[in-house]
């Protein structure tokens, strides 16, 4: 590899994961972001020569410079580079260099899941000692990173599958834990382009690899039928894992507590292990289950990881308690898709005899488009809906699709109180506030600025 890079958009928290993993591992890296941030602040005390603000001088004029999909052409870094001849990369590209010159990659893919299953892969892992490497997509709880270069046998990472770059990659284990109409505006045709961009990807997976696959999924078990049919390459195998089903790993005998989810693993109809989390909801017995049969599947001493899953919490912006006051509660998560927000939704049945307000940010226009019906059966478990403007995310409005057309279908649709707040995040606390009582619990949901939500209400609190 190259020993110099200059990173577009270094604050990102992918972009600044891959910074990070050179960084550690003696690259030059210099970087630009039109904002200052506390992932910016992490790569320049790692020695990264960070510019807040994208101009043409910030590039250095012997680097490969590194980009995601967001960067335009228009960006003067990226002209200059063009004009200099320079190599530029998708962070893909980078993620599938590193990723070759790794021992042991285990990469988590699927439309949902992601980040909390190669992060709670890497916690548990780091916790029982085993240093592992690995580039996730938010920041692991108590060890406070996103990536990390160590010189064990194990990599980990998660693996976008969003703009089609997944088929890139080559690893040891592959957990796909679920495959659902998404990101329509690249994947065209659905599910079917999604199922044929898997295919591809699986058809690259290294020699004797594993492909951990959920079989609840109705997706997975298409792409595990298309490969009854198709050879698997490399002599690659399928695992599967379930709830109670008949599969290779299976979760049995749960129990929902109010802090802690108790399960037993089987393994070929044989009891392994019991496991204990203090994640909520059945999404994350599904997340857990994927992650111990991975470690299994790579020879991992399960004794080591074990007791850490117990400590984990959660990745940040997945039911992130983000404030408290007064006796109201806020969480943040970042659920942008139907199914997503029906997970997070239905962890709040452990809120006994609270009132839960989901305040909803929808994120592009698209989106909210491909998946209006899906959305519309997306809220439930809770007793209050506030949906607010749409965050466009770059796109262009569409004619007819915003949030008032869909709160006022939704109020239709569902037997919930349901209001659109339009204007900014701190507009929608400003008016959300002086409802809130004692036993509210408040959950953000949306990939955008409704993150900010906590931070306004905690800001009106102490005002008052």
């Amino acid at each position: 590899m190259k020993k110099k890079y200059h990173f577009i958009a270094i604050g990102g928290v992918g972009m600044s994961g891959l910074a990070k993993y050179l960084l550690q591992k003696g690259f030059e890296v210099s970087g630009s972001d039109i904002n200052d941030s506390k992932y910016v602040q992490k790569v320049k005390k790692l020695g990264a020569n960070v510019y807040i603000g994208h101009d043409e001088n910030n590039l250095p004029d012997d680097c490969i410079v590194i980009a995601s999909t967001a960067i335009r052409e228009t960006n003067p870094e990226i002209q200059k580079a063009k004009r200099l001849g320079l190599p530029i990369w998708h962070r893909s590209d980078l993620l599938a260099e590193i990723s070759k010159n790794e021992e042991h990659f285990i990469g988590f893919s699927g439309t949902h899941g992601k980040t909390t299953t190669s992060g709670l892969c890497s916690y548990v892992m780091e916790k029982a000692g085993l240093k592992p490497s690995y580039v996730v997509g938010g920041t692991i709880p108590e060890i406070e990173t996103n990536a990390n270069a160590a010189n064990d046998r194990i990599f980990i990472a998660e693996l976008d599958e969003s703009d089609g770059t997944i088929v890139k990659y080559s690893a040891n284990v592959v957990v796909v834990n679920n495959l659902e109409p998404d990101h329509l505006d690249f994947y065209k045709n659905g599910l079917e382009s999604i199922l044929e961009t898997f295919e591809t990807f699986l058809s690259h997976i290294r020699k004797d690899g594993i492909i951990l696959a959920n079989t609840d999924n109705e997706g997975v078990k298409r792409l595990v039928k298309y490969f009854t049919e198709h050879t698997l390459m490399n002599n690659a195998k399928f695992v599967t894992y379930s709830i109670g089903g008949n599969t290779d790993y299976s979760a049995k005998n749960i129990n929902y507590g109010e802090d802690f989810t108790t399960f037993d693993i089987y393994y070929k109809g044989e009891f392994v292990s019991n496991l204990k989390i203090c994640l909520k909801g059945v999404h994350n017995v599904y997340n857990s289950l994927a992650v111990w049969a991975s470690l299994h599947q790579s020879g991992i001493d399960m004794t080591l990881v074990n007791p850490h899953f117990a400590t984990f919490t959660g990745m940040g912006r997945r039911f992130e308690k983000v404030g408290e006051f007064d006796g109201i509660t806020i969480y943040d998560d970042y659920a942008h898709h139907p199914t997503e927000i029906k997970a997070t939704l239905s962890s709040s049945k452990s809120f006994t005899g609270k009132n839960v307000i989901a305040v909803f940010q929808p994120h592009r226009y698209t989106r909210l488009q491909n998946l209006w019906n899906d959305f519309m059966g997306a809220f439930s478990d809770v007793n209050r809906v506030i949906v607010t403007d749409v965050y466009a995310a770059s796109e262009d409005p569409i004619e007819g699709v915003n949030s008032e057309a869909f709160t006022n279908e939704l109020k239709e649709k569902i037997d919930i109180p349901c209001e659109n707040i339009s204007g900014s995040i701190a507009d929608v606390a400003a008016k959300l506030f002086p409802t809130l009582k004692s036993g509210d619990v408040v959950i953000g949901l949306g990939a955008g600025t409704i993150t900010n939500l906590g931070k306004e209400l905690l800001t009106l609190s102490k005002e008052k």
